[in-house]
């Protein structure tokens, strides 16, 4: 069994597929250890030429795996080299289509994303959005949100608010719920003037307690009591005003983003 093994994720765009796909294949495997490298944009033979010889140059005898969304036939067989394990994401599905909707694809890595300017715009403005929106800020102009992220401090808000927005274009915003909300069990006006849009993220003492210890070792505020105490506050809160409420002990911000998006109905935007 190998211990450890080269991993390049190559793609005729930016190569984000590539790499989600990839990395979805090798969690499956946790005791190897992976040393992964991305060589995003290969659009033409001398890219490939170049991308080939610089992965033999590092890794040619360790036989590395290649994840490839590169459709085009010739740099695939460029690419698809002996002293390499070649993953074609793409080309068995894609070849499949053809024959099951009797027509010629593109070939054409990306194609939708060069297409489409409003799709950058949208995910640019979420950004912005999230970034001037962050931590209770401005909350006058949370009409304007598609999601508020509702938390006592360090429950993950502004990881998935970030994740929300730059991974899928959502414009989010986050308030902490502070000592005034909770012992008040109350919301501002301006949350609850758009609450059929707020969520609330709740997890347990135990995981709040080891996010705090991590900054304020030590404190009060990072107490085992203090953290439950919260977080029983804010869920009476949640339940007051009847907002849905996402647990996100024991997930990753990915996964807790997503199920923030799925009970929000919001759809991603296609990746970069």
């Amino acid at each position: 069994m190998w211990h450890s093994k080269d991993i390049y994720y190559l793609s005729g765009s930016t190569g984000i597929l590539a790499e989600d796909l990839g990395k979805a294949l090798l969690c499956q495997f946790p005791e190897i250890s992976f040393n992964a490298e991305k060589i995003p944009f290969i659009r033409t033979e001398e890219d490939a030429h170049k991308a080939i010889q610089y992965i033999l140059s590092k890794s040619s005898a360790r036989y590395p795996l290649i994840f490839s969304t590169i459709m085009d036939k010739h740099l695939i067989e460029i690419l698809d080299a002996p002293e390499v394990e070649f993953f074609n994401i793409c080309g068995n599905y894609l070849e499949r289509m053809e024959t099951i909707l009797e027509a010629t694809p593109l070939r054409v890595s990306g194609f939708s994303r060069h297409l489409d300017d409003t799709t950058m715009a949208k995910r640019v403005s979420a950004i912005q959005y999230c970034i001037s929106h962050d931590d209770g800020t401005r909350l006058k102009d949370y009409d304007e949100a598609e999601v508020i992220l509702l938390g006592v401090s360090r429950s993950g808000k502004t990881p998935i608010s970030v994740y929300l927005a730059t991974q899928m274009g959502i414009k989010a915003a986050n308030y902490p719920l502070v000592a005034e909300d909770l012992n008040a069990y109350r919301l501002p006006p301006d949350i609850v003037r758009n609450k059929a849009r707020a969520i609330g993220l709740s997890t347990s003492p135990q995981s709040l307690h080891f996010m705090r210890e991590k900054r304020y070792k030590g404190s009060s505020y990072a107490q085992l009591s203090t953290c439950a105490g919260e977080l029983n506050q804010a869920n009476q809160i949640f339940l007051n005003y009847n907002i849905p409420v996402i647990i996100s002990d024991g997930s990753s911000i990915e996964e807790t983003a997503t199920q923030v998006a799925q009970q929000m109905s919001l759809k991603r935007l296609p990746l970069l």
